[in-house]
């Protein structure tokens, strides 16, 4: 992405939002922000449950503004999830959390989207590992329908060694990626956990229709793509996509108002492309 400004008539509009919280059954409250509009009377839009990046131990609703108002200028409803980060709240915490947001969210999806709205997970960076750890979950417990995923960057694959990561941390030993994954695993049995390490997991079949979107440079491109691949063998529908133009991804999605670059209107027409497919598998 790049931080030099569009003309105002090209430009996405910016994200309308409200912030609120969702009662839990322990009694607590979790912060979402609610983006878009209720449709008209008689219609349903996409029902998205977003969750921003920050590797498992930064970032809050601000930095999932990007890719929330991303999907929001599609025509999505989305709720974008300020779940509980490490090392204080490590697997399965934040992962538990959402998925009883993505319970809410299909309790109150007409009121939120309209009658029979499509549901969907999203999320970039570690966002996009809970997402997909999300879905594995609504699979596992049939348990809401889901009509599609979208990983953008997603942090799948704790080993760390991929070359696209190597790539952009050279020859260092650490990176903010393998401390988030440190901290965020909180013993060494949970990386063999599916729902931790959505790379790992044995069982795909199942699974709604994938959109994995990444960036050129992108240090999750490799776990990315090869989860693509592996969902492809199991069968399952997957649209994916690099963007050239994305070179500071993923860092730059979790920049607050960040969305004028120059892939922008390519990650809209893969959002556009990915609704208008799955919404023609949805589940009852």
């Amino acid at each position: 992405m790049s931080s030099s400004k569009k003309p105002a008539s090209n430009a996405t509009p910016q994200p309308r939002f409200t912030d609120t919280v969702v009662p839990m059954a322990s009694g607590e409250d979790v912060a979402v922000r609610v983006y878009g509009s209720k449709p008209q009377a008689g219609t349903s839009i996409p029902l998205v449950l977003h969750f921003h990046g920050g590797a498992f131990i930064d970032g809050d609703l601000d930095s999932g503004c990007t890719v929330a108002g991303l999907l929001q200028a599609v025509g999505a409803r989305v709720v974008s999830v300020a779940y509980p980060l490490s090392p204080e709240h490590p697997f399965p915490r934040p992962l538990e959390i959402g998925y009883a947001v993505l319970q809410w969210g299909y309790k109150h999806r007409t009121r939120l989207a309209g009658k029979g709205a499509p549901l969907y997970v999203a999320g970039e960076e570690a966002g996009g590992n809970l997402a997909a750890g999300v879905c594995l979950m609504a699979r596992d417990q049939h348990h809401p329908p889901l009509a599609g995923q979208i990983l953008i960057s997603p942090m799948l694959n704790p080993c760390a060694g991929t070359p696209s990561l190597r790539a952009v941390t050279g020859e260092a030993t650490d990176c903010k990626w393998a401390q988030g994954w440190q901290k965020y695993l909180g013993c060494t049995h949970d990386a063999l956990h599916p729902y931790a390490v959505p790379a790992m997991a044995q069982r795909l079949a199942g699974l709604p229709p994938t959109l994995i979107m990444v960036g050129g440079g992108d240090p999750m491109c490799d776990e990315a793509l090869a989860y693509a691949k592996r969902l492809k063998s199991a069968g399952l529908t997957v649209q994916e996509h690099a963007f050239v133009e994305a070179t500071e991804w993923p860092d730059a999605l979790l920049e607050p108002g960040s969305m004028d670059c120059p892939c922008e209107a390519q990650v809209l027409e893969q959002l556009k492309i990915f609704f208008e497919a799955s919404r023609c598998h949805t589940p009852n």
